[in-house]
């Protein structure tokens, strides 16, 4: 752990000096390739010693398949690899070396160089074989029209400013980034029109960057002080079941599942300044004009702790993992869309039985909580203050499903999970499979109806393709949203 801060705090001044002494207009494409794929290389050997050579070995057996295989397939064969190579290696780790350890470990990275690996994978088979009117609108915005040579696939896999801490990038918005196109400013005129502008110089960071950097210190600060004061263990404590009354045993699991979080805050927030500090992750302006340096950004804090429903939790927390699930699962699945996504997520996640425990009671959660929104949710929103009262009872609510549910997360192993839940008496398992039997969900199948005949009619705006993203899939939508915000403006580069 201290090696993996050591690295993230050498990264962050590599990303100034990146920015200032290798910024596009002063020098090439393939120097900045070479010098991020380099110190990414570099940091993952300090960091993890030789076990850094999985990554390489990874990405370069997954660049072979796309080349050998070829358009039409590559991409199957790129994911089961990828997913699988990532699978054996948690598997040696977790079992034969480190169980139960949260130590930095090699298999962290290979989560993330395997998310970008299956989705590039994608975004190839997308652009180079599917016809453009058979792809969704997020599909053609990412699209990659052209094979990356061997130093931008690894560049992309293996640079610097994500290798130990992520978060995924697209493709488009890395390569962007590396060959310095100018920024483009989009406003809205009166008339409804997109006034295309460009800035002729980059935006500065640095407001950015010193914000996130104290996040980051305020989050480590709470997790060496409050987290170690409220651990998860203590659920399933024998004095504590046996002594505590259930409205305290309740609290006491909301606040020791929300004291787990910093550390999570800490980690991504600091990766996400280290992207900023080089210069990616600049997402555009809002409507005051300010700048904008949330494109890469992975979880947003206050909507995190304030949700008022499971959907709105899953948004905000490891945002561009839930797009990856959304990417290369949710909007290719061909039934069962929810279940598949939640057992790919475990999967990817490792092989401790907890993850999947949790994965498997967030399915019913997600489901329940889907139903229950559908089908009341329209009934408390007419006046202001049922509404209000109706969020506090939600985000009650919420909290409760969401500390249980992640609580095999973190506990690990089969045992101590079961007692949890069995303290519990299943409550909200058998709550959610009672709510999903009763309550139907014809709202949600009117809504796919919908998407169905709409989409095929090619959106020409921003705000078109944003109509049609809100009548699509259910999972992941506002995160994909702002995303869509970014990647649609290489189709305006393009033209």
């Amino acid at each position: 752990q201290v090696n993996f801060v050591v690295c993230q705090v050498f990264a962050l001044l590599a990303a100034v000096w990146f920015r200032t002494y290798l910024h596009s207009s002063k020098t090439s494409p393939f120097i900045r390739h070479v010098v991020a794929t380099l110190l990414g290389l570099y940091l993952a050997l300090f960091c993890f010693g030789w076990y850094a050579l999985h990554f390489v070995i990874q990405s370069g057996i997954s660049y072979y398949i796309m080349i050998v295989i070829g358009v039409e397939n590559m991409h199957k064969y790129c994911f089961v690899f990828a997913l699988g190579y990532l699978t054996v290696c948690q598997i040696t780790r977790v079992y034969i070396f480190d169980y139960g350890q949260y130590s930095a470990d090699f298999s962290g990275p290979m989560m993330i160089i395997t998310q970008k690996i299956t989705s590039l994978a994608f975004e190839i088979h997308d652009g180079m074989f599917r016809k453009n009117e058979d792809l969704t609108p997020s599909q053609r915005c990412l699209a990659v029209r052209r094979m990356p040579s061997l130093l931008e696939y690894l560049s992309y896999n293996c640079n610097f400013m994500g290798i130990l801490a992520g978060p995924l990038c697209s493709y488009k918005d890395y390569i962007t980034f590396i060959e310095g196109r100018s920024y483009q400013l989009q406003q809205s005129e009166a008339n409804g029109k997109e006034d295309t502008k460009y800035e002729q110089t980059d935006p500065s960071p640095n407001i950015a960057v010193a914000q996130k950097l104290l996040i980051c210190g305020l989050s480590l600060l709470f997790h060496m002080t409050i987290t170690k004061t409220l651990p998860v263990e203590y659920n399933i404590d024998d004095n504590f079941r046996a002594t505590a009354s259930w409205p305290v045993r309740v609290f006491y699991l909301y606040l020791s599942l929300m004291a787990a979080r910093p550390k999570y805050y800490f980690a991504w927030t600091l990766a996400d300044a280290i992207n900023n500090a080089a210069g990616f992750g600049f997402r555009g302006y809002d409507k005051s004009g300010a700048t904008r340096w949330d494109l890469v950004s992975n979880l947003r804090i206050q909507q995190i702790e304030f949700s008022t429903s499971f959907k709105m939790f899953l948004d905000n927390w490891n945002i561009q993992t839930a797009l990856w699930l959304k990417r290369v699962c949710y909007e290719r699945a061909t039934f069962s869309p929810t279940i598949q996504t939640f057992i790919l997520s475990a999967i990817w996640h490792g092989v401790y039985p907890g993850y999947y425990i949790t994965f498997l009671t967030g399915i019913l959660m997600t489901l329940a909580a889907r139903a229950i929104r559908n089908n009341i949710r329209h009934y408390f929103v007419e006046s202001p203050t049922v509404k209000l009262c109706y969020d506090i009872v939600t985000w009650m609510a919420t909290q409760v499903a969401i500390s249980y549910t992640v609580v095999p997360f973190v506990l690990l192993s089969v045992k101590p999970s079961f007692t949890f839940y069995s303290s519990c008496y299943f409550c909200l398992h058998i709550a959610s499979i009672l709510v999903v039997l009763i309550f139907p969900l014809k709202r949600t199948q009117k809504g796919s109806k919908k998407h169905e005949n709409i989409q095929p009619v090619r959106s020409k705006t921003l705000e078109e393709e944003n109509v049609l993203q809100k009548n699509s899939y259910s999972t992941t939508n506002n995160s994909f949203n702002q995303k869509q915000e970014i990647t649609c403006r290489y189709q305006a580069l393009k033209q």
